[in-house]
């Protein structure tokens, strides 16, 4: 009775983690898809605590409270712009939690801290049959590359690390034949469960730790989206391979809907930027925080810098807004000014809608994660494909803090690495109002043709100063 009970609640979990997926599809269902998720995961964790191998509860208690607390602190501290870097810290965690439960489990079966060199088993005492070794082999692999590369997403991300690529001759080729040469041992692993000697079950653990770091360390700030994604689908595949280790159908499950997921997020958000899911991992693409414009040794370009008052007058004297918000914007923590400066156009009957770049920001969602917080209605934010028409017949554009994103050079110029990355028409719009700290380039370290557009205003400054001193002169200023 007690094994049928346990196995209806890993099945009503496995179900609410699906309905999970299905409403993080849309900002309208997020929260309730969140909330599932959590659900699925208390009813899991339940589960397995009333099951009979289960001896005692003194450290599973400890690590829960020690857990809890770390995670409520950190939750509670941590600001919505810093979200990301929380995420890949998560990742690291996850996956090291991975990485020792398989050998913890390989322990048991093979004694790995005991028995670093070869010998000849005694028959009984130590065996493992193909597809747990398989399985542990994968569990353990992944899972130490997902903690040593959320590792590095962590400090690119936070600063720690340069987020500008690290490169060096053959440096892909030493990545590949290190992958490669992983697999072999695992391959012959499995091929000789009983009998392979335990090094190479070490070696396969340190490959992967030494290959997390090498993998992202040449991935550039600007993919860094890319690379989050990519470490959910691979802690998910270690939480798959954990359950084909430990004969858990709710780990398969979940593990699976995870590896799944994030595996085809990274391939649509590639796709959102034009580039192969190859290039992004091999590239090399991308600065750390923007450059100083490129020049080619001629006169350095002219544009046409703006007050917070002459942009105030542009926004007061339109009948349509769109705000397209970047990373720029979570730097400055500027949602809620956001919020407050379009809540003061409407007043006056300006229609305002924010345009959201599948790219734009630091994770998947970083925009609309950020303007939830402020509490921006949903059915006011466009993807791409709904709204890059409406910019041909919109007053004015605020651009506050993004550049790759709305570069017209990616449709005209051919020689420029983001050429054919889809973007905002926002060079269409009556006016452009750009709000940046400076002319720096983007993570892409492209300059951006849109700057010096005779329709463009840039407003160079802290963003989050400048709407609120744009919100003042909005509330301050004469009607239409």
């Amino acid at each position: 009775m007690q094994d049928t009970l346990i196995s209806l609640a890993y099945l009503v979990s496995s179900v609410l983690f699906i309905l999970c997926l299905r409403g993080l599809s849309s900002p309208e269902q997020g929260r309730r898809g969140v909330f599932l998720g959590e659900l699925g995961m208390l009813i899991a964790v339940l589960a397995t605590l009333v099951k009979k191998e289960v001896i005692s509860y003194e450290w599973i208690v400890a690590g829960l409270l020690l857990g809890s607390l770390i995670g409520t602190s950190i939750s509670l501290k941590i600001p919505m712009t810093k979200m990301p870097e929380r995420i890949a810290f998560s990742h690291a965690f996850g996956g090291l939690a991975t990485a020792l439960v398989g050998i913890t489990e390989y322990h048991k079966l093979r004694g790995l801290f005991s028995e670093l060199v070869v010998h000849a088993p005694v028959a009984g005492e130590h065996t493992i049959n193909r597809l747990t070794m398989g399985a542990l082999g994968f569990e353990v692999f992944l899972g130490s590359l997902t903690f040593t590369g959320s590792i590095m997403a962590f400090g690119k991300l936070q600063g720690v690390i340069t987020g500008a690529p690290v490169t060096w001759k053959g440096q892909n080729a030493m990545n590949i034949g290190a992958f490669f040469g992983t697999i072999a041992l695992l391959v012959y692993q499995v091929a000789f469960p009983e009998s392979a000697p335990t090094w190479m079950f070490v070696v396969m653990c340190a490959s992967g730790l030494t290959l997390g770091v090498l993998a992202v360390l040449p991935i550039g700030g600007a993919d860094m989206p890319v690379v989050i994604s990519l470490l959910n689908s691979y802690a998910g595949l270690a939480a798959c391979a954990t359950g084909f280790a430990l004969k858990s159908n709710v780990l398969i499950i979940s593990g699976a809907l995870d590896g799944s997921s994030g595996f085809l997020l990274s391939m649509m958000m590639s796709k959102a930027m034009n580039r192969s899911f190859a290039n992004v991992v091999f590239g090399a693409f991308g600065t750390a925080e923007g450059t100083a414009a490129p020049s080619a040794g001629g006169p350095a370009k002219s544009f046409n810098e703006a007050t917070i008052e002459d942009a105030a007058a542009v926004l007061t004297a339109s009948q349509t807004v769109i705000v397209v918000p970047g990373y720029g914007m979570a730097v400055s923590q500027a949602q809620h000014a956001v919020r407050d400066l379009a809540a003061a156009l409407e007043k006056r009957g300006t229609e305002v809608k924010y345009a959201i770049h599948p790219v734009a920001g630091r994770m998947p969602g970083h925009m609309n994660v950020l303007l939830a917080e402020a509490n921006v209605p949903y059915d006011s934010l466009y993807d791409l494909d709904m709204i890059n028409d409406d910019f041909a017949r919109t007053d004015a554009v605020l651009v506050v803090g993004a550049n790759d994103v709305v570069n017209p050079g990616a449709k005209t110029d051919t020689a420029s690495p983001i050429y054919g990355m889809p973007v905002f028409n926002v060079e269409q719009a009556r006016s452009v109002i750009v709000l940046k700290r400076s002319m720096n380039t983007g993570f892409s370290g492209v300059e951006n043709e849109l700057f010096f557009l005779s329709n463009t205003m840039m407003v160079l400054g802290d963003a989050k100063k400048t709407i609120l001193g744009l919100v003042n002169e909005v509330k301050g200023g004469g009607g239409h």
